[in-house]
C-alpha cells in the first residue's frame, strides 16, 4: 500500500491519504527507501475528525438499532474511517481491502456511504485486458467487463438485471464505447431448460423493459457471446453474439471462477473487484494484490470519481 502510494504521487494522478499508524507507516517507508512527500498520513483512533465521522455513521445506522458509543466504535477502523472521509466529502473515493475481506471492505462502504439513489443493490465488476489470440482481440480491443465476481452470490432475475445494467453503464465509461452486454448461461437460445436458464432469460426480460435501447442478449453460453462465427451460428439475429463486451455471469461462483480462469490461463490483465451501486466511490483490493494492482485500481476510482463530479455538475448537485 506504502509503494502504490508513492507510485500514484509520483504519477500526479491522485492525491493519496494513509490511513494507520503515523510512525509506523511512515519507518516502513524509510525501510524501503520510499519519500511520502505529498501523502497525508491520518491515524483514525487520534484524528480530530473522528467525533463527526461517528456521527455520520450514526446517522446511516441508527434505525438498525447502532448507538453512539457503537458509531464511534466503527468509526475508529480503518475502513469504515475511510468511507465515512468519502461520506463527509473529506475524500472523494476510498480504496483498501489487502488486508480485509471483501465483505468487511463491502460492508463499511455500504453502511458508510449508503447506495446511490439510482441503484438496488451494490455489485461488482472486473475490467478484463485479454492478450490477442490469432490477430484478434476479443470485446472491445482486448477489454472487456466480467460481473459480478466478488459480491453477489446468487442473484435473482431482478438483481441480475441490476448488475447487467449498472455494468453496462460503466461499461461507456471505461471502455469508452457502447456496451455489447451477453447474460451468460449453459444455455444459448433455448438449448437447454432449467430453473436457471429461466432467470437469466426474465433478467433479460427486466433489462430490456427498463432500457430498450440497450444492445443486451441471453441466453448466451460464453462461445457464443465472444466468437463471431459460434456466435451467428447459434444465435442468428442477436445484436450481441459474437461481438460482446460485457459479460455478466448467473451467479458468483461462476463469475469468479471465470475471472480467476482467464487470468491465470489466458494472461489477462484482471482490474478489480470495481464496485458499483455506491453513492460515492468505493473499492477493493484483493489480498493478493500487488503494488501495480493497488496504483491500477487508485486510477479507476479517480476515474469514477471525475465521472461522478461530472453527472453532479451538470446535474446541479
Amino acid at each position: 500500500m506504502i509503494r502504490a502510494a508513492a507510485q500514484v504521487t509520483a504519477e500526479r494522478y491522485a492525491q493519496i491519504m494513509l490511513l494507520g499508524r503515523t510512525k509506523l507507516i511512515r519507518a516502513a517507508a524509510d525501510r524501503a527507501g520510499l519519500k511520502l512527500d505529498g501523502i497525508e498520513i491520518l491515524d483514525p483512533l487520534s484524528s480530530s475528525r473522528l467525533n463527526s465521522y461517528a456521527e455520520i455513521y450514526f446517522h446511516f445506522r441508527q434505525a438498525r438499532g447502532v448507538t453512539h458509543e457503537e458509531a464511534q466504535e466503527f468509526a475508529r477502523k480503518p475502513l469504515y474511517f475511510a468511507a465515512l472521509s468519502v461520506a463527509a466529502g473529506d475524500a472523494d473515493a476510498t480504496v483498501g481491502g489487502a488486508a480485509n475481506s471483501t465483505a468487511d471492505t463491502v460492508r463499511a462502504a455500504l453502511h458508510s456511504i449508503g447506495l446511490s439513489p439510482d441503484a438496488r443493490l451494490v455489485s461488482s465488476f472486473f475490467l478484463m485486458v485479454a492478450p490477442e489470440r490469432n490477430r484478434r482481440a476479443f470485446g472491445e480491443r482486448g477489454a472487456l467487463l466480467f460481473a459480478d465476481c466478488a459480491v453477489v452470490p446468487d442473484p435473482s432475475a431482478q438483481e441480475l438485471a441490476e448488475i447487467a445494467l449498472a455494468t453496462a453503464e460503466n461499461a461507456r465509461a471505461f471502455l469508452e464505447t457502447e456496451p455489447r452486454v451477453a447474460l451468460l448461461s449453459f444455455s444459448t437460445k433455448g438449448s437447454a431448460a432449467h430453473a436457471r436458464v429461466e432467470k437469466v432469460r426474465e433478467a433479460l426480460h427486466i433489462a430490456r423493459a427498463r432500457q430498450p435501447e440497450l444492445a443486451i442478449d441471453g441466453e448466451l453460453q460464453a462461445d457464443a457471446a465472444i466468437v463471431d462465427a459460434i456466435g451467428a451460428s447459434k444465435a442468428p439475429g442477436s445484436p450481441v453474439a459474437g461481438r460482446a463486451n460485457v459479460l455478466i455471469f448467473p451467479d458468483l461462483d461462476s463469475g469468479n471462477i471465470a475471472y480467476k480462469l482467464v487470468e491465470r490461463l489466458a494472461g489477462a490483465e484482471a482490474l478489480g473487484p470495481i464496485l458499483q451501486g455506491l453513492a460515492l466511490p468505493a473499492n477493493d483490493l484483493s489480498r493478493g494484490c500487488s503494488t501495480d494492482d493497488i496504483a491500477k485500481i487508485v486510477a479507476i476510482t479517480a476515474v469514477q470519481a471525475i465521472a461522478r463530479k461530472e453527472i453532479a455538475s451538470v446535474s446541479g448537485d
